[in-house]
């Protein structure tokens, strides 16, 4: 990784800001996406597996799995909501938090995927 200073006008923050946004790309290039079970805050631990559900009952299934071991399925949806439990068993709330990127949580365990959101007609 390279890493370029000056003497110009950028502040702390954002060479701060830069630095955690290269993080972020070279830790969503190895898979990893931010998560947290309960109170716990985000962290880029989880890793994700895209794989095909069912031929002709079920969509991409993403396997989300935390370092310790735990892990949550979802269905990608085509219908707006984003994704749901693959296991249909608790209900998951979505929610746009920043362009681009959707909340995904269930019971308390939260997850940060991309997303492509679609505006409204």
């Amino acid at each position: 990784m390279l890493v370029a200073c000056s003497q110009g006008s950028t502040t702390d923050t954002e060479v701060l800001a830069n630095a955690e946004a290269q993080q972020g790309v070279a830790a969503a290039e190895d898979g990893r996406i931010l998560c947290a079970r309960g109170n716990a805050p985000l962290a880029r631990s989880c890793t994700v597996e895209q794989t095909q559900g069912e031929a002709g009952r079920d969509g991409t299934v993403l396997t989300l799995r935390h370092p310790d071991g735990a892990f949550r399925r979802f269905t990608v949806t085509t219908d707006g909501r984003g994704v749901i439990p693959a296991d249909g068993a608790e209900d998951a709330k979505v929610s746009i938090v920043e362009p681009g990127v959707i909340e995904v949580d269930v019971a308390g365990d939260r997850y940060r995927l991309p997303a492509t959101v679609k505006a409204n007609p």
